[in-house]
């Protein structure tokens, strides 16, 4: 099993940056594909991006291509995610998940979850 554990969230204006952290214990991190999921209020959690176990394949949701950036450190045991020209529409609370599996880009592909950390973007 893993456990992970996002960190790094908070209040930025418009157009500022933030950088995600999710640290991850248990199995070899290098074993599991790292996603990121952000959720807001009233709607369904939602796919952002993954990266593969050696970091070298990622995947982006449409709404952040251009603008996130997934990356690893697997001697870290962490993932990080760059959030760069935010906007209003990016507050949410963002998730990090891990499966042995990857290329999943539904919440039910993902095995193991943090518990979030609160993104808002001030407009």
């Amino acid at each position: 099993q893993a456990q992970v554990e996002e960190s790094g969230g908070g209040l930025v204006q418009a157009g500022g940056s933030l950088r995600l952290s999710c640290a991850a214990s248990g199995r070899s991190f290098s074993d599991y594909a790292m996603g990121w999921f952000r959720q807001a209020p009233g709607k369904e959690r939602e796919f952002v991006g993954s990266i593969s176990w050696s970091g070298g394949r990622t995947n982006y949701a449409d709404s952040v291509k251009g603008r996130f950036t997934i990356s690893r450190d697997n001697a870290k045991n962490t993932v990080y995610l760059q959030m760069n020209s935010l906007k209003h529409e990016d507050t949410a609370n963002y998730y990090c998940a891990a499966d042995i599996l990857w290329g999943g880009v539904q919440p039910s592909e993902y095995a193991y979850w943090g518990q979030g950390t609160q993104v808002t973007v001030s407009s």
